[in-house]
């Protein structure tokens, strides 16, 4: 029983403590709020065309920790309604320009910007009000059991019906508490969720995605069978052959015999290790056993030419993750040593508010671009999967650089 009242205790200050904290973040956005218009009111100057995507973006960090309460302590899931940046090749400054397009041509942002706002009264209201009813009820009984203590026993209390209305806000506390922080959580899904009609652009952009997964994995098989076929069956086959006419030779031209049971012996290492580059072409054993980070570097010191690796990771993505990006990181690589002309290339791994970043560079002729059939598409396939981007800067002379990013969590904490 004493265990059980502990809980309401603690789950009371609890929630007490989460609608403060979403009180003074609300307040806390107003100066975000005014600085946000007051960017964009410089954009005809020029100099919100830089500032405006920069303030917006953390009005949309502030939105999304408004979603991550929503799902923690409410249990309500708003998912998130942002397009994905254009991965178009670009110099610096149209790079600027886009960003600009994309974060100011996007619903949400605006959304957002009109959530901070309206945030301040709800917030205030429905996230104080929990420790206003607890201070209240815990005043008046603090009040009562003084005036008991002073022994005025026989004194009529003063408002009778108003001392029994705080009094009241004690399980008022306890029960309404929950249900207040859950309005907040549905008030900033009516702003913060996808409307019907990105929730329907969403939907084919799914459906457009997963179609190409499927044909991506259907061609993965189909380039597994045939490697099997071409090569360690093929070689499995004339192991069986040789075996079979060493056994008939045996008696006659043991010389002979031997002869063949080597060829067959270099065949079979041979069959051994072509399996052993088909299994690492579909699953590194590195990846499995390393991490991310280190499949990488292991990569990068197989290649005949430097490469400079820096991975800032605190963790491993989920495996389907960890292993589209590691294959999109090898088809780029591959490339550099192919057509680049590079004597340098470098690989960049890190990971910013919940979205695995990689970029892979050389000082090569450049002139990269995705088209159709080519290893710069067959990654962007890959990735579109995982609601990932590729963009792609590779000026003629280069250099090429190309930013990849995958939306995940990471699971595992490196030890």
């Amino acid at each position: 029983m004493a265990d059980g009242g502990e809980s309401v205790v603690r789950n009371t200050l609890r929630t007490c403590v989460r609608g403060m904290a979403l009180a003074a973040t609300a307040v806390a956005g107003l100066p975000l709020f005014v600085a946000s218009l007051a960017c964009v009111l410089l954009l005809p100057a020029g100099l919100g065309v830089v500032l405006a995507p920069k303030s917006l973006l953390v009005v949309r960090r502030q939105a999304d920790l408004q979603r991550r309460w929503a799902r923690e302590w409410s249990g309500v899931t708003i998912a998130a309604p942002y397009r994905s940046l254009p991965a178009k090749p670009a110099n610096r400054l149209f790079r600027v320009f886009r960003r600009c397009r994309w974060v100011l041509g996007d619903p949400a942002t605006w959304r957002d910007l009109l959530w901070t706002l309206v945030n301040v009264p709800v917030s205030v209201v429905l996230g104080l009000l929990p420790a206003f009813l607890l201070v209240a009820g815990t005043w008046t009984v603090a009040v009562d059991c003084w005036t008991l203590l002073e022994g005025r026993t026989n004194a009529a209390p003063h408002g009778f019906l108003l001392q029994v209305f705080f009094l009241s806000m004690l399980p008022a506390c306890v029960i309404a508490g929950p249900w207040l922080l859950r309005m907040h959580a549905a008030a900033a899904s009516s702003l913060l969720a996808p409307t019907r009609k990105e929730m329907a652009a969403r939907v084919g952009q799914l459906t457009e995605s997963r179609w190409e997964a499927v044909d991506a994995s259907a061609a993965e098989l189909r380039r597994i069978e045939r490697d099997l076929h071409d090569g360690a069956q093929a070689r499995l086959v004339a192991v069986g052959m040789n075996i079979g006419f060493a056994e008939q030779m045996v008696k006659d031209n043991p010389d002979l015999a031997l002869t063949l049971l080597a060829e067959a012996r270099e065949s079979s290492g041979q069959a051994l290790s072509e399996l052993r580059t088909l299994v690492r072409g579909i699953h590194p054993p590195a990846l499995a056993e390393r991490g991310l980070d280190g499949a990488v570097r292991s990569l990068a010191l197989s290649l005949p030419l430097p490469v400079d690796v820096h991975i800032e990771l605190p963790g491993r993505p989920v495996a389907p993750v960890e292993s589209a990006a590691y294959f999109a990181i090898a088809e780029m690589l591959a490339n550099v040593v192919k057509h680049s002309r590079a004597n340098r290339a470098w690989v960049q791994l890190e990971y910013d508010h919940g979205r695995l970043i990689a970029i892979v560079g050389d000082n090569g002729a450049g002139g990269a671009h995705p088209r159709a059939g080519g290893g710069l598409q067959g990654i962007e396939r890959r990735l579109n999967a995982f609601d990932g981007t590729v963009a792609v800067t590779s000026p003629a002379g280069g250099p090429t650089q190309v930013t990849m990013e995958l939306p995940c969590e990471l699971s595992l904490a490196r030890t």
